[in-house]
């Protein structure tokens, strides 16, 4: 908290700056020598047959299995209470004899879940926020890290994409304090080559600087949450705006991908997006090959589709292999897949999913109209929230509804104050209730971010 207000308060260039050595950082833990000799095992398992990466997937599953009942004390005990053995699970169709695992639980005593067999000064603490707005932190590893990027970059690759390729990155990271004005409304990270665009000031006036800036810089990699590069795309048609240039790549992830997104991105930049699917948690992952069809990584988590009752769509269960710090069996990650029926013939390996159906969300709008999402970055690390969803029905002002546990305090409401004004401004007024339960959509899900404000009402609301 110290160091983000230190940083808000430094002039652009000290922030560039700032980015730079946060980016150089990265850089040299990120892309170590250890990384390209995991992308190399990656990339070559991305050859294999998918009898052969769901063999690989099972031995895998069957070591780490093992692992966990072993060396965690919650499977410990819990393999002790089914009278299980890890040698009863050999496949991942032997899984079902195991409970799903909510993050609740994780949340509840994460310290069940720390694996002895992993030293402390060997752990790394990792974040996540995801749809429910429930923050978890968890303990990995660098290795974990490597492998995950590993199979990530081995997915932006088959797209013919490099590392050290330049990127304008349009996601939720608040580099530059939403306080601000004037342009730029984007910071530099060198090292890195990204030009990290502020997702909290794309007013309708200041799109026009965006795009300018794009057309200055020319990045040839696009790369955010789908519901900010649909916002810069629409611009583009709207304006007749002439960006002077073609990316390359549009990559998108974090947000459920639409179908109308696409389109207008596809329209705007003349390049349609491609995505995959992965969380911090990394019990499942989801690329996009070259078909254009969306194929389950089954080499990097052993991922389980179950059946929603009178749905044609499947919860997502996975178990995070990768990860010896935390293990986590049949985790459940809180988003829907919709499976492709009996596929007779894989072209490439790993199951193949129509669509993720998971963090699909409203924009909340400030006063000048900028439209803000992903707005879950704020609870990541309030671990005295259990659940929490945010519903505006006027400008300049939101309503948050906090499903707190026994250990909230004053304080977590202070921070979280603070921590919607570093997103939000401090002219949008926040209003902060406590509930038992959060309201639900008919198939029981629950939407993050609610607006009830519709687009022909927005002008007249701000007169």
């Amino acid at each position: 908290m110290i160091f983000e207000k230190i940083y808000e308060n430094l002039p652009d260039g000290l922030q560039n700056i700032a980015c730079s050595m946060q980016g150089w950082r990265i850089q040299r833990s990120r892309y170590a020598s250890a990384f390209w000799k995991e992308l190399e095992r990656v990339e070559a398992r991305g050859a294999w047959s998918h009898e052969q990466v769901c063999a690989f997937r099972d031995r895998r599953l069957r070591a780490f299995v093992k692992h966990a009942a072993e060396t965690t004390p919650y499977y410990r005990n819990l393999f002790n209470k089914l009278g299980l053995s890890p040698a009863d699970i050999k496949t991942l169709d032997d899984m079902k004899v195991l409970p799903v695992l909510s993050k609740a639980q994780v949340q509840a005593a994460p310290e069940q879940f720390l694996s002895c067999a992993v030293p402390k000064q060997k752990r790394i603490v990792a974040h996540t926020s995801g749809s429910t707005g429930s923050g978890l932190v968890f303990a990995t590893t660098i290795e974990a890290q490597w492998e995950q990027w590993a199979v990530w970059w081995r997915y932006w690759r088959w797209h013919g994409l490099q590392p050290g390729t330049w990127c304008g990155y349009f996601g939720g990271r608040s580099v530059v304090p939403v306080s601000r004005k004037q342009a730029p409304f984007w910071r530099i990270n060198y090292p890195g080559r990204q030009i990290l665009f502020s997702a909290y000031h794309t007013s309708p006036g200041n799109l026009v600087l965006y795009l300018e800036e794009l057309r200055r810089r020319r990045p040839p990699w696009l790369h955010g949450y789908p519901s900010q590069l649909a916002l810069i795309a629409g611009h583009i048609i709207e304006s007749g705006f002439d960006l002077g240039y073609q990316p390359h790549w549009i990559t998108v992830g974090a947000e459920n991908l639409l179908p109308s997104q696409v389109r207008v991105i596809a329209a705007a930049f003349g390049r349609a997006p491609i995505q995959h699917y992965g969380m911090a948690e990394a019990v499942a992952n989801v690329s996009q090959r070259k078909t254009g069809n969306l194929h389950v990584d089954e080499d990097f988590a052993a991922v389980e589709f179950l059946p929603l009752e009178d749905d044609k769509a499947y919860r997502v269960v996975g178990t995070n292999f990768s990860n010896l710090a935390t293990p986590l069996l049949r985790y459940e990650v809180g988003d829907h897949a919709e499976l492709t029926p009996n596929p007779s013939i894989l072209i490439c390996p790993g199951r193949k999913v129509n669509s993720i159906d998971g963090r699909q969300e409203d924009y909340v709008l400030t006063k000048n109209g900028t439209k803000i999402g992903r707005l879950d970055h704020i609870f990541k690390d309030f671990m005295n929230i259990r659940e929490a969803q945010i519903r505006q029905s006027h400008l300049g002002r939101v309503n948050v509804y906090i499903v707190k546990n026994a250990t909230y305090d004053p304080y977590d409401e202070s921070e979280l104050r603070r921590a919607f004004a570093s997103r939000l401004g401090t002219d949008m007024e926040v209003d902060i209730n406590y509930v038992d339960r959060l309201e639900r959509t008919q198939s029981g899900k629950l939407r993050f971010v609610i607006s009830d404000i519709s687009s022909g009402n927005i002008d007249r609301e701000r007169s």
